[in-house]
């Protein structure tokens, strides 16, 4: 015997299905500067670029 395709909608059987959440995002301290900053992200401090305290871009002195 044939069977409808799909009984539920698509969008509805797709927002059960979700589970993301909007989650806060982690902040860290970077030891060499102070500067707080979103972990495993570079950062900017004046016009030097950093990434685990170490400068990746040296800014125009």
């Amino acid at each position: 015997m044939a069977h409808p395709k799909s009984r539920v909608s698509k969008q509805r059987k797709r927002k059960r299905r979700t589970h993301y959440k909007a989650k806060m995002p982690q902040i860290a301290t970077c030891k060499t500067t102070g500067e707080k900053h979103v972990y495993h992200h570079a950062y900017w401090v004046g016009s030097d670029l950093y990434y685990r305290g170490r400068i990746v871009i040296k800014g125009e002195e």
